[in-house]
């Protein structure tokens, strides 16, 4: 897997363009550390070999993100990732201020991950056969990320919360809570272009699974660094 640094700083978060709905808003401003994302989706390669299997609905290919992954089964990946290197990394989710700022380029406007057009940087429902698609097929991001719109949806570790921008704090918020619900964005293969834009985020319960909902991770610690 490879990690893409995303540079520190401060954005809007929300959406300021009138398109979203109460849970997009209000519009704020984070301040964010600098981090390490995975430059695409976990794929069905990358899974096969930390676990020795693959869940997916979609087997089509080890370039292909892997889906039907639940809370749980991503964390008993990153356990066996971190025991495979022997400690040398820990990984975590994204949470939702890191995957939108990251989604963003560093926050700037586009309604998609890299375009304000989805066709050149997202698999949606309108631009593909109702299956997911191999990475790195559309155009990377300004930070050269691949499939943040579309594909499939992305788990944070943000617990879900219809108002949790009226409460986050200025610098690196994370929502944490009892809901038995984490946040998942980006949108996926089967919905509409509404649904895979950057700001857009959505509710599943943390056992859930299935063909539009997979993950990338973030290099949280260097043994030694």
């Amino acid at each position: 897997m490879e990690f893409i640094f995303i540079p520190g700083g401060t954005f809007l978060m929300g959406d300021a363009t009138g398109d979203g709905v109460d849970n997009e808003a209000p519009v704020h401003e984070v301040e964010l550390d600098g981090f390490y994302l995975g430059k695409t989706l976990v794929t069905q390669g990358d899974w096969e070999a930390v676990m020795g299997d693959n869940p997916s609905c979609f087997k089509s290919g080890s370039n292909h993100p892997v889906e039907q992954i639940s809370f749980g089964d991503i964390c008993m990946f990153i356990e066996a990732l971190e025991e495979k290197n022997k400690g040398a990394f820990t990984f975590c989710l994204p949470s939702e201020a890191e995957w939108e700022y990251a989604a963003r380029s560093g926050g700037n406007e586009d309604i998609y991950s890299g375009s304000s057009e989805p066709d050149s940087v997202a698999w949606y429902g309108e631009n593909n056969s109702g299956r997911t698609q191999a990475v790195c097929t559309k155009k990377p991001n300004g930070f050269g990320l691949f499939d943040m719109s579309g594909n499939v949806w992305e788990w944070c570790r943000d617990t879900y919360s219809e108002d949790a921008y009226k409460r986050h704090d200025r610098k690196n918020p994370v929502t944490e809570g009892d809901s038995p619900d984490l946040v998942a964005r980006g949108g996926s293969y089967n919905l509409d272009a509404w649904s895979v834009r950057c700001t857009r985020r959505f509710p599943f319960a943390k056992d859930s699974s299935g063909s539009g909902l997979g993950f990338r991770l973030v290099v949280e610690r260097v043994a030694g660094s």
